[in-house]
């Protein structure tokens, strides 16, 4: 599993509406895209509370065909014609678990990023954070929820998504959801990726 995410962040004034719209006339698009596990349309608004308006697509790939594919494909490329090229986020896949309110359709989701202390040896942190994963992942609310790691930063990801329209407080950066493709979520499996 790889977990993916670019962000956009939009003027002040920008109208958000141009991004609800695209959303609703292609986020279909991906509902079957192969190798995709889930894609989760983000949005940020400063109307309602957050410091950028900001269009951050989440994505969770069973493997990196799927990924390379969209990245290197015509879907991706429109994003880069539209906004310019943003810096694509990645991570190595740790756990992904269903939550209490699998069947719901997501309304909020939450990214919250960890960094692994230095004096904490990595397979020690990372350890500790799937157990907590685990327990966080069977809340009230909760749809989906994935851990990841970047290596390279040595920083954990975890990101879920609620069946609410509000995250909850506490629960790190916040974003709506408008849109969910999941073609192949339930490949995702649940639990540990080793």
């Amino acid at each position: 599993m790889h977990a993916m995410q670019y962000e956009i962040t939009l003027p002040a004034d920008y109208d958000m509406g141009i991004i609800r719209e695209r959303v609703a006339t292609k986020g279909h698009l991906l509902d079957d895209f192969p190798g995709l596990g889930l894609k989760a349309y983000l949005i940020r608004e400063r109307e309602a509370g957050s410091p950028v308006n900001q269009y951050a697509p989440f994505y969770l790939w069973s493997g990196h065909e799927g990924m390379n594919a969209f990245l290197w494909g015509p879907g991706f490329q429109g994003i880069v014609r539209d906004f310019g090229r943003p810096v694509v986020q990645h991570w190595t896949g740790l756990s992904y678990e269903e939550g209490s309110a699998s069947q719901a359709v997501p309304g909020a989701a939450t990214r919250r990023r960890i960094p692994l202390q230095e004096e904490v040896p990595p397979g020690e942190a990372v350890a500790d954070a799937l157990d907590r994963h685990a327990r966080e992942a069977r809340r009230d609310g909760v749809v989906a929820s994935a851990l990841a790691v970047d290596p390279r930063h040595w920083e954990l990801l975890s990101f879920t998504l609620w069946a609410d329209a509000e995250a909850p407080a506490g629960e790190g950066e916040r974003f709506r959801v408008l849109h969910l493709s999941a073609p192949g979520r339930k490949g995702l499996g649940t639990g540990r990726r080793w």
